[in-house]
């Protein structure tokens, strides 16, 4: 059901070295009266000579028009989660645009101008809440360097010192009276030579970076219903077109009838593809009606028949056994038991979780003389173009993207955009191309056919000294590796998928003896990353692992976590300000309970505090979470917050009440009445505190989703005593 990806796929090595973030080369020019400038990494145009292509306005980081628009084009895509007013305003602050004519738009097509400097600058995405950590430097570089030949190209007009001209809010002026729009000083400013050193402001010289003054441009179109996404895309004499998928994953066309459709008012073709039928229609009801109509018979000869249940069997089986491989292996473990004055073991299951985007995937694909264009969200374009031109016999060079906005992606759209681009392309071939098509899943496709955060146990084992320190721990983590179904495959080292083990092996707290073992496991269920990824069960099975030792050695949850990380003052400095701005160790009123858990995911260090109440005679609630978090420097406060409050959101849904099942290999969930993420009546009150820092920003749109999880399940357990080792809790919860 996914041939998207095979031998021939591009792969990523995000090991290779690393582009110093110091070195750019800049260039610029002017392009029908516009300004344009731009820098590249040395280290990809000199390693990856093919893609150094000069700078040209589809792969510039800004362009200035004479009406005085600032376009900036992003390397990173928005779903969102704000990065496109991260990065606008990181050129702004160096740039002294009007943020009123401020506009940003998906650059594509280069990745030694696009590449994702937090991963090597090698492959240009948008993930691992690298957005702001790749864009930190460049795009302010990229937004001094145009003021300063703003400014330089004034100063000759003018016959004036640069020094004395200033550059705000737009416009250049000088203090005898004489000014310009920056618009007006483009085409002037495309002609000075380039700046060799930029230099960048000092923080106490910011006024966007670190404020909550600019307000993202894009809240009222989403307010208002006028924000376009990919759902909303028209093309003239355009196709929609619906998929059938197979019911098991690996199963295959063996054929189909149509006749029956063509009963069906707007029905215009129906074409067998690779992942597939496409039913096509001249709109989206048409097309339903015809799918409707359309019968299939299926080869499921190699497809994966097991339920979820008889896999999760395995899995136990595998985990009640050594691990196949240790991604970490400190001191010695079994001296360490032999030593312990008392041993507790715990064993933790993970459900499948489906990503339940608003948006369903979609895309829009048209053949335009030698070159195909793509319309959707285009979350890794370097392997879009790649796949779109195997599949339409061409050239990556002749597939041009449209980036459009998207409602929603959790890891589903990076990979996963992939399958739905593969389908709008072949559906194209496939009709020779003679009107635009666009493929919209329904919401059953996206359930149903989608690809999903990996099912996983943990066998955990912790032993403790006669004073209560935690002196051996043993956590083997048995499931399915996402890398080896992705383009990035070259990060599996030593049998070990990083993903898998993420927030497990690097553990921070201070245990003389650690050893994390990773079974994985095959399945022919497709899945993919998850927001936050391996955090999502790692940091559950040992956060409230650790609250557990915590009881038996008779010590305050926090204060047994601070003990263990003397040597890394950042986790503790976290935890603390959790701890003190939600009022540990104070009372709370009746029926209230609270529970803490840190995580470290992406470089970004998060502790919450989860209070809720729980009636004797009524439901649990979760009432308020208090975050803490240390993300480097903030550069939207408001964007910070908002980010964690989704992740809340996101987070609770899962550990609550989302879990995805199969019965006899289908998915058994197909909409938000049987896959229930967070509903709103359950939403709590979210505080948010961070620690101020000078360091450069880290990932802020995934880290608040693992704590969340452990944090309430200690809090549940202070409540009922239930330790909660089965997902979603609300099997335990009603148990």
């Amino acid at each position: 059901m996914y041939p998207a990806f095979n031998a021939s796929r591009p792969k990523f090595n995000l090991s290779q070295p690393k582009a110093t973030r110091r070195g750019f080369l800049l260039g610029a020019f002017t392009v029908g009266g516009s300004f344009v400038i731009g820098f590249r990494s040395p280290v990809v145009a000199e390693e990856k000579k093919a893609d150094a292509a000069p700078i040209n306005p589809l792969a510039a980081y800004i362009k200035i028009d004479a009406d005085n628009t600032v376009t900036i084009y992003s390397s990173q895509f928005e779903m969102g989660q704000g990065s496109y007013h991260g990065i606008a305003t990181l050129v702004n602050e160096e740039l002294g645009a009007d943020w009123s004519n401020i506009a940003v738009e998906g650059g594509y097509g280069n990745v030694a101008l696009f590449g994702n400097m937090a991963w090597g600058g090698f492959a240009q995405g948008t993930g691992g809440s690298t957005s702001m950590a790749s864009s930190w430097e460049r795009y302010r570089k990229a937004g001094a360097a145009a003021r300063m030949m703003l400014v330089a190209a004034a100063a000759k007009q003018w016959s004036v010192p640069e020094a004395e001209i200033k550059a705000e809010m737009g416009k250049l002026s000088h203090a005898s009276g004489t000014s310009a729009t920056f618009g007006e000083m483009a085409a002037a400013a495309a002609a000075v030579d380039i700046p060799k050193d930029v230099p960048l402001k000092l923080k106490d010289q910011w006024t966007q970076i670190g404020s909550d003054t600019l307000k993202r441009y894009d809240s009222k179109g989403k307010t208002n219903g006028t924000e376009a996404y990919t759902i909303d895309a028209k093309l003239d004499g355009m196709k929609t077109a619906v998929m059938i998928h197979p019911p098991m994953f690996g199963a295959t066309v063996k054929s189909f009838d149509a006749s029956k459709a063509k009963d069906v008012k707007g029905f215009v073709d129906a074409v067998q593809i690779p992942r597939g039928v496409a039913v096509i229609a001249d709109n989206m009801w048409a097309a339903l009606k015809a799918r409707d109509a359309v019968t299939v018979e299926w080869d499921d000869s190699a497809a994966e028949k097991r339920g979820s249940a008889e896999i999760m069997a395995k899995y136990r089986d595998q985990a009640a056994k050594p691990g196949i491989v240790a991604a970490r292996n400190d001191g010695n473990v079994d001296d360490g038991f032999k030593n312990a004055a008392s041993v507790m073991e715990a064993t933790f299951e993970f459900p499948y979780l489906a990503h339940a985007a608003l948006e369903p995937l979609n895309a829009v694909a048209q053949k335009s003389g030698d070159m195909i264009e793509i319309w959707g969200g285009h979350q890794m374009p370097d392997l879009y173009q790649y796949i779109a031109s195997q599949i339409g016999g061409t050239t990556p060079d002749k597939i041009k993207l449209h980036v459009m906005k998207t409602g929603g992606g959790f890891g589903r759209r990076a990979v996963g955009d992939a399958d739905v681009v593969a389908e709008a392309v072949a559906i194209g071939a496939a009709t020779g191309w003679k009107y635009p098509v666009k493929v919209q899943w329904t919401r059953d496709n996206d359930m149903k056919g989608g690809r999903y955060r990996p099912a996983y146990v943990h066998r955990v084992k912790a032993g403790l000294d006669k004073d209560g320190k935690l002196i051996a721990w043993n956590n083997h983590i048995v499931g399915q590796s996402i890398m080896a179904a992705s383009p990035f495959e070259s990060m599996i080292t030593n049998g070990i998928d990083i993903t898998s083990v993420e927030g497990a092996s690097n553990i921070p707290y201070a245990i003389p003896n650690v050893k994390v073992e990773l079974s994985t496991m095959k399945t022919g269920v497709p899945v993919l990353w998850w927001r936050a990824v391996g955090s999502t069960h790692t940091a559950y099975a040992v956060e409230t692992f650790i609250d557990e030792l915590a009881e038996a050695a008779k010590k305050d949850p926090v204060e047994f976590r601070l003990a263990m990380l003397e040597k890394h003052p950042r986790h503790q400095a976290v935890l603390k300000l959790a701890a003190e701005k939600a009022g540990w160790g104070t009372p709370l009123g009746e029926g209230k309970f609270r529970g803490i858990a840190l995580a470290e995911s992406f470089s970004t260090i998060v502790a919450q505090v989860v209070e809720i109440s729980m009636p004797k005679d009524g439901e649990m609630k979760v009432e308020r979470v208090v975050t803490a978090v240390d993300c480097g420097t903030v550069i939207n406060p408001d964007q910070v917050r908002a980010q964690v409050e989704g992740a809340v959101g996101f987070g609770l849904g899962a550990i609550l009440q989302e879990e995805l099942t199969l019965t006899g290999g289908k998915v058994d969930q197909a909409n938000y009445d049987t896959y229930t993420p967070l509903r709103i009546n359950q939403m709590p009150v979210v505080e948010v505190v961070w620690i101020e820092s000078d360091t450069p920003p880290t990932g802020i749109g995934e880290p608040g989703v693992p704590p969340v999880g452990p944090a309430l399940a200690n809090a549940v357990y202070q409540a009922t005593k239930k330790r909660l080792r089965i997902l979603p809790m609300s099997k335990g919860l009603s148990a």
